[in-house]
């Protein structure tokens, strides 16, 4: 199943969330929000700096991440970026696929 990177940044209403319910609630969410889609949490972290959260998830399809992405959006308390996570063995595919690409100019 593929892995998908959400990197997260809460505003003050969703900061304020946190501290009213919990780390721990937030993960669970999470988790039962993947699980309600067909995927599961594989972890979540909370960090200070430039972002508030980094959680993995295993999801079944684009559809599924895209849907997430959309609630959580709705929501307005919460940004997320979405990476999509390659395996070693995928990249050694790609970097074996028909070579395609033509630089401008050439």
């Amino acid at each position: 199943m593929p892995k998908y990177l959400f990197i997260a940044n809460y505003n003050a209403d969703g900061a304020k969330g946190i501290l009213s319910a919990g780390g721990t609630a937030r993960k669970t969410a999470v988790a039962e929000s993947a699980a309600k889609l067909g995927g599961s949490l594989e972890s979540f972290y909370f960090g200070f700096g430039e972002d508030d959260a980094y959680v993995i998830v295993d999801m079944p399809d684009n559809v599924s991440v895209a849907a997430i992405g959309l609630q959580v959006a709705a929501s307005g308390m919460t940004t997320v970026r979405t990476i999509v996570l390659l395996t070693p063995d995928e990249i050694d595919k790609a970097a074996q696929a028909p070579k395609t690409y033509r630089p401008p100019g050439s």
